[in-house]
C-alpha cells in the first residue's frame, strides 16, 4: 500500500530511507489534508487525507516520497473566531516543523481566512486559494559530512566574548569576501571574517534570528523588508534568503568551518510570536491549524489576543504540545546543526503563566532537565512589554541574562553624567546586586553597551536624537532614552576636537566592557566605527544603513580592530576579571577580592561614594591564585584631568601601565607604588602590579 497510517511519535515530516512520515498536531481539527506540490512549488498535485489520529497527532506514511518533496496543510475545523477556531482549508498551510523552505511569501488578500474589507473583519470568512503565494516545506534528508575533525570549541562561560552580528549585513559590504558569498551563511565563514573574528579576540559569534522568516505586508508595500528577521513563521528551517541553494546544508558548513576555527556559533530565537500578528493578520501555519491550543488568547473574549510582545499575539508555552514543538525546535539546532547555544528574544513571555512570570514555569523546567540543552548556553532577554515583564536577574541558575542595567550605567557614565560611581561599581563587577542568589555566577549577567536594537558605539557619541525617518513611521518609532552624547554636533563633522573626543568615548566604552566583570557582548560593526547615521531601529533597514560599512578599515584611529584584541587579550591575562567567583572586599587575613580607592589611594569610606558630582572611579581586583597579579583599574569620566597615586602594598613595589586609552598606541609604563601621576579626560587607565 501506497499510504498506511504511520506513527505519531515525531512530528513533521521524517524521511527514513524507504518513504516519509507526515504527522501534524491539531486538537481541534476534524480532518487533515496532506497536499504535494510540483518542483516549482507552482501546482498542487495531489491532497491526501492522513488517515490517523493519535492524541491529537494526525498522521500517515507514504513510502514514494523523498528528499526534495515540496508539501504544506489543509486544516478542517470551525470558523468561529469568537470561540478561538479559525480553521480554513482553503488556506494553504507551513507546517511547523518544516526543515527547509521553498519559495517565499508573495502577499495577497487571499493570505487571511477572512474577507479583506468586510465590515464583519475577521468575522467574516474567504474561499479564496492561497498555495500560490505560500512558501512550501521541503522533505529532507537531514544526513550531513560534518568530517572527523569536526569538533564543538565547548568555550568555558568564563572566556566566552559575545559579537552580535546580523548573517547579510556582516559581509554585505566586505570587499575581501568573494562577491558570490557576500551576505551569506558561506561569508560569514570565509577566510576573511574568520581571520577578523580571531583578530578581535571573541570566542562567540551570536547571530540575529536565522529562523525561517516572512516580511510583513506593510513593510514590502513601504518597499521595506523586515531585515532583522523577528518575524518567524518556520522554527525548524533556516532562513533561504542567506544560501545560494540548500539553506540547511548551507547552514551547517557554516558551522563546521567557524567550530573549525575555535568559534562558537549561537542563534537569537523569536519563540514568543510569530509572524501571524494579531486578530486581523494572516492565516499563514499556527493559526489555522490550531489558533486555540498555540496562542494565549483572551480568556473572556478568544476572538482577541493577549499581546505581551508588541507583535500583535503571544505563543503559549504552557500548551504540552505547543511546549514540545520549542524543545524539538532548540534540541534540533543543537543536534543537528551543531550550534553552541541561544538567545532568546522577550523571554519573559516563554516563562509566562495565568498569573504572569512563573519562575517554575513549564519551559523553564523542561529546560531545566534538558540533557541536550544542558550543554549549550541559554541566555535570556528577561524582559517583554506585559505586565511585571521586567524580570532581570530572576531567570533561574542555568541562565545568563541581557544586563541593560550595565548599559544604562556606562552610557550615562561616558556621557557625563556625574554622581554615577557607586552604580558604576556595581556594573562594573558583574553586577551582584542583580545576579548574586540562588547560586548565580558573575557570568550570569551579559554586559553590553550596544546591541542591534539602538545607537551603534559610533552614533551613540554622534547624535542625542534618533533619527528614523527612513523607517516610514514619521520618527515616532525606536527609543528616545538613549543616554546618548553627540559631542557638541549632531551627525557627521569635520570638526578635529570633536572626532578625537567621539573615538575616545568608543575606545572608553570598549575598555570598560572587557575590563567589566561579566560576560561582554560587542556589536559587529563597533570596532570600526560603523554608523547607521542616527537610526537606532534599523529594523526594516536592508540596505547600507543596516549593513556594516567596512570603509574605516586600516584608518588611523577609527579602525578600533587592534585595540579591542588587545582588550581581550588584557582580559584573558587577568583571570580575576574572568572570575566565576563573587568578589569580596578586605578579608580578615588581609588579603581582598577588591579595594575600592579614592585619588589618594585610601580605601573609600561612604562619604566618598557621594562625592558630588563624582566621575572618578578606581579599585584593584586582587589576584586569585598565588603569583597572579593585581590589576589597578582607573575610570575617569570627569573632561579634566585628575592626579592620583598608585597603591602602596607590601607585595608590589612597582604597577605597569597596561592600558591607556588616550594613547593611540599602547605603551608599557612603570610606576613605582605611591607615586603620584595624572589620569587624562575621560580616560581609562589599567596597571598591573610588579613585586
Amino acid at each position: 500500500m501506497r499510504l498506511t497510517a504511520g506513527s505519531s511519535a515525531r512530528l513533521g515530516a521524517s524521511w527514513d530511507g524507504r518513504g516519509t512520515n507526515f504527522a501534524l498536531f491539531s486538537a481541534n481539527a476534524e480532518k487533515v489534508e496532506l497536499c504535494l506540490f510540483d518542483s516549482q512549488g507552482r501546482r498542487e498535485l495531489e491532497r491526501i487525507e492522513l488517515p490517523e489520529r493519535s492524541e491529537d497527532v494526525w498522521h500517515g506514511y507514504l513510502n514514494d516520497v523523498s528528499p526534495g518533496q515540496l508539501y504544506g496543510y489543509r486544516v478542517y475545523g470551525p470558523y468561529a473566531p469568537e470561540h478561538g477556531h479559525r480553521f480554513n482549508p482553503n488556506k494553504l498551510l507551513l507546517d511547523p516543523y518544516a526543515k527547509r523552505l521553498a519559495g517565499r511569501l508573495v502577499w495577497s488578500d487571499a493570505h487571511f481566512g477572512y474577507r479583506a474589507g468586510s465590515a464583519r473583519e475577521d468575522l467574516s470568512f474567504d474561499r479564496r486559494d492561497n498555495a500560490r503565494g505560500m512558501p512550501k516545506a521541503v522533505v529532507v534528508d537531514e544526513t550531513f559530512n560534518w568530517g572527523r575533525r569536526e569538533m564543538r570549541p565547548n568555550i568555558p562561560w568564563e572566556d566566552t566574548i559575545i559579537y552580535e552580528a546580523h548573517v547579510k549585513g556582516l559581509t554585505q559590504k566586505r570587499d575581501d569576501v568573494p562577491p558570490n558569498l557576500r551576505g551569506t551563511y558561506g561569508g560569514l565563514s570565509s577566510p576573511a571574517m574568520i581571520d577578523h573574528l580571531k583578530r578581535l579576540g571573541v570566542t562567540t559569534v551570536e547571530l540575529l534570528p536565522v529562523h525561517g522568516l516572512i516580511d510583513d505586508r506593510v513593510l514590502v508595500e513601504k518597499k521595506l523588508v523586515n531585515y532583522w528577521g523577528y518575524n518567524t513563521l518556520a522554527f525548524f528551517a533556516p532562513e533561504a534568503r542567506y544560501a545560494q541553494d540548500n539553506a540547511l546544508d548551507a547552514f551547517r558548513t557554516t558551522v563546521a568551518r567557524l567550530h573549525d576555527a575555535g568559534i562558537e556559533v549561537m542563534l537569537d530565537v523569536v519563540y514568543n510570536h510569530t509572524a501571524e500578528g494579531n486578530h486581523m493578520g494572516p492565516t499563514l501555519s499556527f493559526r489555522g491549524i490550531d489558533n486555540a491550543s498555540y496562542y494565549w488568547l483572551k480568556p473572556d473574549n478568544p476572538r482577541f489576543y493577549d499581546d505581551f510582545t508588541g507583535c500583535g499575539s503571544s505563543v503559549n508555552l504552557n500548551h504540552p504540545r505547543v511546549l514540545q514543538m520549542v524543545m524539538d525546535s532548540l534540541r534540533y539546532w543543537v543536534e543537528v546543526c551543531h550550534v553552541d547555544g541561544f538567545r532568546f528574544d522577550l523571554a519573559t513571555t516563554l516563562a509566562r503563566g495565568p498569573n504572569g512570570y512563573d519562575r517554575g514555569a513549564a519551559f523553564l523546567t523542561a529546560v531545566r532537565q534538558d540533557p541536550v540543552l544542558a550543554t549549550v548556553k541559554m541566555v535570556a532577554e528577561p524582559w517583554d512589554l506585559g505586565m511585571g515583564g521586567y524580570q532581570v536577574g530572576a531567570f533561574p541558575s542555568q541562565w545568563s541574562e541581557w544586563n541593560d542595567r550595565y548599559r544604562s550605567a556606562m552610557r550615562r557614565y561616558w556621557s557625563g553624567e556625574g554622581s554615577l560611581i557607586g552604580e558604576v561599581s556595581r556594573r562594573m563587577t558583574a553586577s551582584s546586586d542583580l545576579f548574586h542568589h540562588d547560586n548565580r555566577s558573575p557570568r550570569a549577567g551579559i554586559n553590553h553597551v550596544t546591541v542591534h536594537d539602538g545607537f551603534t558605539l559610533a552614533d551613540l557619541f554622534s547624535y542625542n536624537e534618533k533619527h528614523n525617518e527612513a523607517n516610514g513611521e514619521d520618527n515616532r518609532d525606536g527609543s528616545s532614552d538613549n543616554h546618548s552624547n553627540n559631542c557638541g554636533h549632531e551627525g557627521p563633522t569635520d570638526d578635529a576636537a570633536i572626532t578625537a573626543l567621539r573615538r575616545q568615548l568608543r575606545k572608553n566604552q570598549l575598555a570598560c566592557l572587557f575590563l567589566a566583570q561579566g560576560t561582554p557582548l560587542m556589536l559587529a560593526g563597533d570596532e570600526v566605527g560603523n554608523t547607521q547615521n542616527g537610526n537606532n531601529n534599523a529594523y526594516c533597514q536592508d540596505n547600507e544603513t543596516g549593513w556594516i560599512g567596512w570603509n574605516n578599515l586600516g584608518k588611523e584611529g577609527d579602525d578600533l580592530i587592534d585595540f579591542v584584541g588587545q582588550m581581550t587579550e588584557l582580559r584573558r591575562r587577568f583571570g580575576q576579571i574572568r572570575s566565576q567567583r563573587w568578589l569580596d572586599g578586605r578579608r580578615t587575613d588581609g588579603s581582598y577580592g577588591v579595594l575600592w580607592l579614592t585619588p589618594a589611594a585610601v580605601e573609600m569610606k561612604q562619604s566618598d561614594w557621594t562625592f558630588p558630582d563624582g566621575r572618578f572611579l578606581a579599585y584593584v581586583l586582587g589576584p586569585m591564585e598565588q603569583g597572579q597579579a593585581p590589576i589597578f583599574i582607573v575610570l575617569n569620566a570627569a573632561p579634566e584631568e585628575i592626579a592620583f597615586k598608585l597603591p602602596t602594598m607590601p607585595e608590589y613595589k612597582n604597577w605597569q601601565q597596561v592600558l591607556n586609552t588616550t594613547e593611540i598606541e599602547q605603551k608599557t609604563a612603570d610606576f613605582a607604588a605611591g607615586v603620584e601621576t595624572k589620569a587624562p579626560p575621560r580616560s581609562v587607565l589599567a596597571f598591573a602590579g610588579a613585586a
